[in-house]
């Protein structure tokens, strides 16, 4: 459920702004909007001094068995930013020597002030680099001395009285170090850089409280960016802001504002106004939380909240995609194991791979698929529906489940205004979502389209033409109509792409049984055996790799895309962030 949200004017004194502030953040309720767009130098250097404990901290292993320090917080990070300071420097320095002995390597180990030397006393030794062929061009009265060649260049240095012209060759500065002292120069930077690894870690024990000076660090930069963001009134002696704060949460604002002596204004928001979204999801829609968060999907405040549909058909969606009941059931083992290694991460995240898993090895019992293995009898056999063993009649099943996939979001929408006349207009789609059904079984599986067709489909464009646009916005959204055709077309398009289903899926299980039948011969001999065991683990990684590639491009998709684009969401949601304290505990 996405939480109703109230706008908020509050009117404070100019002088005592801080305050005000200071008890918002106690309340931790309002998302702030800022009225004021100008820059503020405050702002600039609380941002710039969270910068800068933030990347000293992120350097900073936590070491919970090693004691702190003993120094004050905002002292190891200045060592901390010392050492920081120092490994750029080394990194810039190595980089370059890096290079530079790249370069010199094929001229071989020599002193430079050694030929400066030769030099001085009219020998003159030039060092190039040519390609192979031609082979340079060099005068009698020289000699040439090969150093290195291989199939991309030779490298090689010319001696001789008086300076010489090689046409077809580039000359190679004189180095100012020998590769010996490039390479001892690397070694020893390669030592420091270890050491300085060594005497960031003798913090580990001061991980805490440098996260703790980092929050404050953020409080005060949110603060600052807050009263900046403040707008003043008329003479300068009254102060104001904006926000957004939880319907439910208003009475709270309310019984605040008169022991602060606080004005307040709460309104219903504009249509135009950048409400934040808060989402409240039922218990068993939870888990797919995190797969929002990890995608970075969020619903507009006045959107719809698919949530629960969405886990629904996702949990299906994974199971087709992948399956196979061996593949779910090491999905399943690793959720459970990981789920008590990792405690700190959210029971969601493991909630919801349990799902996707019981999902998967349903399917794959239904199908009989175990490790990319068909099995056709035993007692496993008997658990398998015939009807799925036909590839024909999963393609039906997969335009089936786009076709109702689809048809719940125009009911969605039905639902969502019942008394519109536009919910004429998304019965229409409806019509035409079932007629693409018919359509594509016709065109992809050959099936005999059923008499009633052509009169749902005539009777769906007719509901959509007459009634998709209200009539006083028919002069500035007459293109909706003009581009109907495409939308038809697009419409067919959507239910066709959830062949994709099928198709990932068949693709799983041929690579995981064309890796069983090629290496099922080598387990005849122990020593052959083990390769194969081997080359199998291997194999079924790699395609439960590919598998959840698939289910994060295909899986997610049907449900973001063809799904969210029937129901009319666009995803455009901006998180509710309560202006509060980071160490304040979360409570929404």
């Amino acid at each position: 459920m996405i939480v109703p949200m109230k706008k908020v004017t509050l009117l404070c004194l100019a002088h005592s702004r801080e305050a005000t502030l200071e008890q918002l953040r106690d309340l931790g309720i309002v998302h702030l909007r800022p009225v004021s767009q100008q820059e503020s130098e405050s702002v600039e250097a609380a941002r710039r001094e969270y910068e800068y404990v933030r990347n000293a901290l992120e350097i900073l292993t936590p070491q919970p068995d090693r004691a702190p320090s003993g120094r004050a917080p905002r002292e190891v990070v200045e060592e901390l930013w010392k050492l920081i300071h120092e490994r750029r420097a080394l990194n810039d320095e190595q980089g370059a020597l890096t290079h530079r002995e790249q370069h010199m390597a094929p001229f071989g180990n020599f002193d430079p002030a050694a030929v400066q030397a030769l030099q001085a006393g009219g020998i003159l030794v030039r060092l190039y680099q040519a390609s192979p062929k031609p082979p340079p061009m060099v005068t009698e009265d020289a000699v040439y001395v090969e150093l290195h060649r291989d199939k991309n260049a030779v490298h090689f240095a010319v001696i001789s009285r008086s300076p010489v012209e090689i046409p077809n060759a580039q000359e190679v500065p004189l180095p100012e170090q020998s590769l010996a002292e490039v390479r001892e120069r690397l070694a020893a930077i390669a030592a420091r850089q270890r050491a300085i690894q060594e005497e960031i870690g003798q913090f580990g024990g001061d991980h805490p409280r440098v996260a703790a000076l980092l929050a404050d660090a953020e409080d005060q930069w949110r603060f600052a960016a807050a009263r900046a963001g403040m707008g003043a009134g008329a003479g300068e002696t009254i102060a104001y802001l904006q926000g957004y704060c939880p319907a439910e949460q208003v009475a709270r604002l309310n019984n605040a504002a008169p022991s602060h002596g606080w004005g307040l204004v709460i309104e219903e928001p504009a249509e135009d106004d950048p409400v934040p979204t808060l989402v409240r999801y039922p218990r068993w829609v939870k888990p797919v939380e995190s797969l929002f968060e990890l995608v970075g999907i969020l619903p507009g405040y006045r959107e719809v909240d698919i949530s629960a549909a969405f886990l629904i058909f996702f949990a299906l969606f994974f199971a087709v995609l992948v399956g196979d009941a061996g593949y779910g059931a090491l999905f399943l083992i690793t959720s459970l194991v990981a789920a008590r290694l990792l405690p700190k991460t959210p029971r969601k995240v493991f909630v919801l791979l349990n799902i996707v898993s019981v999902t998967t090895i349903i399917w794959g019992v239904l199908t009989g698929a175990y490790f990319g293995v068909a099995v056709e009898q035993g007692p496993l056999a008997r658990l398998r529906v015939d009807w799925l063993s036909d590839p024909e009649h999963v393609k039906r099943l997969c335009f089936m489940i786009g076709a109702v996939h689809l048809s719940l979001a125009h009911l969605w929408n039905v639902a969502r205004n019942p008394r519109s006349l536009q919910a004429l207009a998304q019965v229409g789609w409806l019509c035409t979502t079932w007629t693409m059904y018919f359509v594509a079984l016709k065109m992809v599986l050959g099936l005999p389209v059923p008499g009633f067709t052509m009169p749902l489909f005539l009777t769906g464009v007719a509901l959509i033409v007459l009634f998709m646009t209200p009539p006083r916005k028919l002069k500035g959204e007459w293109f909706n109509h003009a581009m109907l055709p495409l939308s038809l077309v697009s419409n067919f398009v959507d239910v066709v792409s959830y062949i994709r289903l099928f198709a990932v899926g068949t693709a799983s299980f041929a690579v995981a049984n064309s890796f069983n039948a090629a290496l099922a011969p080598m387990l005849g001999h122990w020593m052959s055996g083990l390769a194969a065991v081997l080359f199998l683990f291997l194999a079924h990684a790699l395609n439960i790799i590919l598998c959840l590639m698939g289910v994060m491009v295909h899986g997610v998709r049907l449900n973001t895309l063809e799904f969210s684009g029937h129901v009319g969401m666009q995803w455009t949601g901006v998180p509710f962030q309560p202006f509060r304290s980071v160490k304040q505990p979360q409570t929404d």
